[in-house]
């Protein structure tokens, strides 16, 4: 396993250990390792992909339940 994809798996297990606002907080880490993974041709687990997924979908959302109506 690779430094980047060791980085990778630690973040996965702080972000299913955190808070909502600490999840946010490690997104862009998480999304840089990924990005970087996946430019250097190494195969990403689907599950890290859809962690990632998941935690842009949370972001977009908290952008819009702040925004005043």
């Amino acid at each position: 396993m690779t430094d980047l994809a060791e980085r990778a798996a630690e973040l996965e297990k702080q972000i299913e250990n955190a808070s909502h606002k600490e999840r946010l907080a490690l997104l862009p880490a998480f999304d840089r390792v990924i990005a970087t993974l996946t430019a250097h041709g190494e195969v990403v687990p689907k599950r890290l992909h859809r962690l990632n997924t998941a935690l842009k979908e949370e972001a977009i959302e908290d952008l819009f339940d702040n925004m005043p109506v």
